[in-house]
C-alpha cells in the first residue's frame, strides 16, 4: 500500500482553483496575524494535549478556549446548543455570508489526543482570531462563527448542536483533521450503531437443556451471518461488532445475550441499505433459536458520510501549497484507510470541507500512542499554524469572492442540496 501510494502521489496533478478568492493584501494579513498569534496557539495546543478530556466532559478544554478568546476581547458563550461544553463566538458585520469554523477538543479514553483534536481546536481558534484582526483592518460584509463542538469521538456532538439550530443561517462550514498525509477531500464513512439483545429461556445446561432457549446461540448465529454478509458488500462498507453479554455460567443456558455492532458506508444511501441487511440477519438469528429480540439503533445520533465541497477544498489546497505543503487529491491515499466523523452530518446541511493535514509520518495510525505523540510534536505545531492560516484564508475567500460563493453553493445543490438528517433513517 505504501508503494502504491507513493506512485500515485508522484503522478498526482497539483490541485488548482479557478477562483480569485480574497485580495492578496488580505491573504498576507492573515498569514501575518497567525504568526503574531503563534505562541498563544501553540500553548493552547499543548495545554489541551496535556489535559485530555473525553466526550461531553471537556470543561477544562472549553474554558481554555474561552479564556484565550477573552484575552483578545472576544466574548464566547459556553454551554450552548444543548451541550454544556459547546462554545459559540461571532465576529463580523452580520450582513452577507456566514461561515462557521469548527473546533473539536475531545480526546480518547486511555490514550488522550490520539486523533489530534488539540491541533483541530488550536487551528480553528487561530483562524478565528486571525480573521478578527484582518477583518478589522480590511472590512467586508459577512459573519464568522467559531463553534466549539464536543464529543466527536462517538458522541455526535455536532448533530446535537445542529438540531438546536447551531447551523441555521450558515452558508459554509470549515475545519481540518490531522493525518499522516495532506489530502483535500479524503472520504469519511457514515456510521450507525446497533445493539441487539436476545431473550431466551434459562435452564440447567446438563440436566434440562431441552427446556432452554439459548440467547447466546442467537448472538453467535447473528455474528456469523454478518461475517458471511461481508463477502457481498462494497469494499467501502464496514461491519464490526463485539459480544457485550454472553451469559454468566457454562451450566446455565443463557436467557439473555447481546452484541453491539458498528455499520459504516461511504454513501448515505448505501448505509441505509446496509442497515436493512444487517437487521434482517439479526432478526433471523432470533427466529432460528426460538428467542425474542430487541434492537436498539443509535443511542447517540448516527454519523452520515462526508459530502466534500471540492470547490472550497481546492481553495484550501492552494493556500497550503503557499505554505510548502503538497495536498493530494482524493484517491492517492487508499480510501479504505478511513473512519467516521459527525462532520458528515454538517456537510449534508451546508457546504463543508474537512481536509487532512499531515502531522505524522506515513503509516502512522490514528488512535494510537504514536499519533498522540505526533499531536504535540514539532510537526503537530506546524500543522496548528499552517491549519490556522489555511482555514482563515478559505473563510476570507468566501467573504470576499462572490463568484466563489456561487460556485460553492451550486456544487452543493448539484450534489442534492440539504438533507433532512434526523429523518434520514426513518
Amino acid at each position: 500500500m505504501a508503494r502504491e501510494t507513493a506512485v500515485r502521489a508522484a503522478a498526482a496533478e497539483p490541485i488548482t482553483s479557478p477562483h480569485d478568492g480574497a485580495p492578496a493584501a488580505v491573504r498576507e494579513a492573515v498569514a501575518a496575524a497567525v504568526e503574531e498569534l503563534r505562541d498563544e496557539l501553540l500553548a493552547l495546543s499543548h495545554d489541551l494535549h496535556a489535559h485530555p478530556e473525553t466526550a461531553f466532559s471537556e470543561h477544562r478544554s472549553v474554558a481554555a478556549v474561552a479564556a484565550l478568546l477573552a484575552g483578545h476581547g472576544v466574548d464566547a458563550a459556553v454551554g450552548v446548543h444543548g451541550l454544556d461544553t459547546a462554545l459559540r463566538a461571532t465576529l463580523g458585520s452580520g450582513d452577507g455570508p456566514t461561515v462557521a469554523v469548527l473546533a473539536e477538543y475531545d480526546a480518547l479514553p486511555g490514550i488522550g489526543h490520539a486523533c489530534g483534536h488539540n491541533v483541530i481546536c488550536s487551528a480553528a481558534v487561530g483562524a478565528f482570531l486571525a480573521l478578527a484582526r484582518v477583518l478589522a483592518a480590511h472590512p467586508v460584509g459577512g459573519t464568522v462563527v467559531l463553534l466549539g463542538t464536543p464529543a466527536e469521538e462517538g458522541g455526535g456532538g455536532k448533530e446535537t448542536m445542529a438540531r438546536d439550530g447551531a447551523f441555521g443561517g450558515v452558508d459554509a462550514a470549515v475545519m481540518l483533521h490531522p493525518f499522516a498525509h495532506d489530502i483535500a477531500d479524503h472520504p469519511f464513512l457514515g456510521r450507525r450503531q446497533l445493539e441487539v439483545t436476545y431473550h431466551g429461556v434459562a435452564a440447567h445446561a446438563s440436566a434440562q437443556p431441552h427446556r432452554g432457549r439459548n440467547a447466546l446461540d442467537a448472538v453467535v448465529l447473528g455474528y456469523q451471518g454478518i461475517a458471511m454478509l461481508r463477502q457481498h458488500i462494497p469494499d467501502s462498507d464496514r461491519v464490526h461488532g463485539v459480544v457485550v453479554d454472553g451469559g454468566q455460567a457454562p451450566n446455565v443456558v443463557p436467557e439473555r445475550a447481546a452484541a453491539r455492532y458498528y455499520l459504516r458506508s461511504q454513501r448515505p444511501e448505501t448505509l441505509r441499505d446496509l442497515t436493512t441487511r444487517v437487521e434482517a440477519i439479526a432478526v433471523a438469528a432470533a427466529a432460528m433459536t426460538g428467542c425474542g429480540h430487541t434492537l436498539e439503533w443509535d443511542p447517540r445520533p448516527p454519523y452520515l458520510p462526508i459530502r466534500h465541497n471540492r470547490t472550497l477544498a481546492a481553495r484550501w489546497a492552494v493556500h497550503q501549497a503557499g505554505r510548502g505543503r503538497t495536498v493530494y487529491p482524493r484517491g492517492v491515499v487508499p480510501e479504505t484507510e478511513t473512519g467516521s466523523t459527525d462532520l458528515g452530518n454538517v456537510s449534508l446541511r451546508v457546504p463543508s470541507i474537512h481536509p487532512m493535514i499531515a502531522i505524522a509520518e506515513p503509516g502512522t495510525a490514528l488512535h494510537t500512542t504514536g499519533f498522540a505523540e505526533a499531536a504535540a510534536s514539532a510537526a503537530g505545531d506546524r500543522a496548528v499554524l499552517d491549519g490556522a492560516a489555511g482555514l482563515a484564508a478559505v473563510v476570507a475567500d468566501l467573504l470576499y469572492d462572490e463568484v466563489l460563493r456561487g460556485a460553492v453553493a451550486a456544487e452543493f445543490a448539484e450534489a442534492g442540496g440539504p438533507v433532512d438528517v434526523p429523518a434520514f433513517f426513518d
